[in-house]
C-alpha cells in the first residue's frame, strides 16, 4: 500500500522498559501541540506526538470527514493502517516497545486512536481519549481484544458536537469487546479543561504508575 511517513516528535527517557506516550492532536494541531499535555500525565514515559498525513484547508488531520461529524470511514481504515505501520518501523529504529504505547488523543487524535483499538485491539497498552466519537460503524462484531487494556474517555457536557448517547453507545461496544473503559463528563463543550487533564491523570497513575 502507498503508506506515507509522518512528521513526528520523539522524546525518549533513560529506561528501556518505560511505556511511550502516543500523542494525536486535534484538527489543526500538529506534532507540538500536545506536548505541554505530557508532563502532567505523569513521569518516566517516553513521548511520541505525530502529525496526521491529512489536512483539510491547511489544518493537520488524522484522516478525512465528509462533514461535520461524519467520516470518511474509508479514509480512516487506511490512515489507521498507514499510523500503526509507520509506529512499528520507528518502534525499531527508535528501540521504544510497541507493545507498550498509550494513545492520547484530542478529537480527530482520539478518534484515530479509536479506530487503532478497533483495527489492531492488542496494539494499545491503554488509551487517553478526549472528546471522542466513534470513528468505524460495522465492526460491532469483528474485533475482539484478550488484552483487556484500559481506556479513558471524557466528554464535554455542553459539547454541540458529540453526541452523549452516541458516546455512551461507543463506550459500551468498546467494554463489550474487552476494553476496560472508563467514561467521565466534564461540565464544558468540546474544549479540554484542566479537569480533563486531573482526571486523566489520575486515571494515568492507578493503571500505569510503577
Amino acid at each position: 500500500m502507498d503508506f506515507r511517513p509522518m512528521q513526528y516528535v520523539y522524546q525518549p527517557v533513560d529506561n528501556g522498559a518505560a511505556y511511550t506516550l502516543l500523542l494525536l492532536h486535534g484538527t489543526g494541531g500538529d506534532e507540538r501541540d500536545l506536548l505541554p499535555l505530557a508532563g502532567s500525565l505523569g513521569r518516566g514515559f517516553n513521548i511520541l506526538s505525530l502529525r496526521g498525513n491529512v489536512e483539510e484547508q491547511g489544518m493537520p488531520r488524522f484522516f478525512r470527514r465528509l462533514a461535520m461529524g461524519v467520516f470518511d470511514e474509508k479514509d480512516v481504515h487506511f490512515r489507521t493502517h498507514e499510523m500503526v505501520h509507520f509506529l512499528k518501523g520507528l518502534s525499531a529504529i527508535k528501540g521504544f516497545d510497541i507493545n507498550k504505547l498509550i494513545a492520547v488523543g484530542y478529537s480527530n487524535g482520539a478518534n484515530i486512536a479509536g479506530a487503532t483499538l478497533m483495527l489492531y485491539p492488542e496494539l494499545l497498552a491503554g488509551a487517553v481519549l478526549f472528546r471522542p466519537m466513534q470513528p468505524l460503524s460495522g465492526l460491532e462484531d469483528s474485533f475482539e481484544t484478550q488484552r483487556q487494556s484500559p481506556v479513558f474517555m471524557s466528554s464535554g457536557a455542553q459539547d454541540s458536537t458529540v453526541n452523549p448517547a452516541a458516546t455512551a453507545a461507543y463506550a459500551s461496544l468498546l467494554s463489550a469487546n474487552g476494553f476496560d473503559v472508563s467514561t467521565y463528563t466534564v461540565n464544558t463543550g468540546h474544549n479540554l479543561v484542566q479537569q480533563d487533564i486531573t482526571l486523566a491523570a489520575e486515571w494515568m497513575h492507578h493503571h500505569f504508575s510503577k
